[in-house]
């Protein structure tokens, strides 16, 4: 069964820095390119960030690119975001890029003063 459980967020203020995890399983993280996803209140849902496999490469939505990071270790994917800015508020989820209909509960971020 596969399952995605994010953790992480929280309220901080603009500039401030968050990471996320995502623990995942019921499938080989290692075979997938893995996500991170958000969704702002009155939105679609967004890609941001993408690590395939198996060199490791990322691409990052242009929102976010220099300022977030994502990386996973065993079945736990990362999401390091620095320079947080208002408009990154969302609820952030982790998933396969191609997505499982399977989704998290995600994790809210808030960015405000």
């Amino acid at each position: 069964q596969v399952q995605f459980v994010e953790s992480g967020g929280g309220l901080v203020q603009p500039g401030g820095s968050l990471r996320l995890s995502c623990a995942a399983s019921g499938f080989t993280l290692s075979f997938y390119g893995m996500s991170w996803y958000r969704q702002a209140p009155g939105k679609e849902r967004e890609l941001v960030a993408t690590l395939t496999p198996p060199g490791g490469s990322t691409n990052y939505a242009d929102s976010v690119k220099g300022r977030f990071t994502i990386s996973r270790v065993l079945n736990t994917v990362y999401l390091q975001m620095n320079s947080l800015k208002p408009e990154d508020t969302a609820v952030y989820y982790c998933n396969t890029r191609t997505p499982f209909d399977s989704w998290g509960q995600g994790t809210q971020v808030t960015v405000s003063s």
